[in-house]
């Protein structure tokens, strides 16, 4: 295992919400590169079945019980390290983190699903940290072709409590049935995946009774979220906190949504305010 720290101390033994991790947040904490909890890694083999490995960020706190966990897939033709920004950044503000691999680097994003279906199994029970993660409580992100396949699994396995596809592409634009809470991110000018044919479409279809929101990065192209983004992160970890945690205190970062237009990160955003 190899260790990465982060600034802090550690957060309340016991807080009213039993899924809360770390203190109050603020907007600087939402936005910082890392949050309350010191994190460490452990490499997961390729040779795992189901999915192509990858690594698992994990806070090293063992005061808080476990932790929510949440498994992230790449994009078609990449692999893990284009979504390595989100480890321990997301970790960091407790949750248990794991960027895979997929089989082949061509996988469609039906495969993508059920590889990351495969991956959260793994994680909750048969990883080296399994015994810090709350099988309960469990979360799926993915880029692209990833991003298809986070619909796909979050359809498929709706005891799922969040959802986020980034910059998601997928031949089906029909969710209907999907139940999971899901936080879409698109880019203005993609060209891979445009919003006009894949996100907002997939947006649109989701139940009206469902918590969900849609966010449009300003003047962002297909592959913003393969490097560090403020905004990406802030809206993830809000979105993965309020849902998987159950922690309302995250509720003043997606409700009332931010402004849109020129001067803001925003050329669209949609949502129905968490429930």
């Amino acid at each position: 295992m190899a260790g990465a720290v982060a600034a802090g101390a550690t957060a309340p033994a016991h807080a009213a919400n039993p899924y809360e991790r770390g203190p109050a947040p603020t907007e600087q904490s939402v936005t910082a590169t890392r949050g309350h909890f010191d994190t460490a890694t452990v490499s997961v083999s390729s040779l795992v079945r189901g999915f192509g490995g990858g690594t698992i960020y994990y806070p090293t706190d063992r005061s808080q019980g476990t932790f929510g966990g949440v498994v992230i897939a790449p994009g078609y033709t990449a692999s893990e390290s284009s979504m390595s920004w989100y480890g321990h950044r997301i970790a960091s503000q407790g949750f248990v983190v794991f960027t895979i691999d997929t089989t082949t680097r061509y996988d469609q994003p039906d495969s993508r699903g059920r590889q990351l279906d495969a991956a959260l199994d793994y994680l909750a029970e048969d990883s080296r940290v399994a015994d810090r993660v709350d099988g309960s409580r469990l979360a799926v992100m993915g880029h692209s072709m990833g991003g298809g396949g986070t619909l796909a699994v979050a359809d498929d396995r709706p005891e799922l409590k969040a959802a986020i596809p980034l910059t998601p592409w997928h031949t089906q634009k029909r969710w209907s049935n999907l139940q999971v809470p899901t936080l879409i991110i698109g880019a203005e000018n993609d060209s891979v995946a445009s919003v006009r044919t894949h996100s907002i479409p997939f947006y649109e279809s989701l139940p009206s009774s469902l918590d969900r929101a849609y966010l449009e990065l300003r003047g962002a192209s297909h592959f913003a979220p393969n490097v560090s983004n403020t905004t990406i992160a802030k809206y993830s970890i809000s979105w993965l906190k309020r849902f998987v945690d159950d922690d309302t205190r995250y509720n003043q970062f997606l409700c009332p949504p931010p402004r849109t237009g020129f001067g803001t990160d925003f050329s669209d955003y949609r949502d129905s305010c968490p429930h």
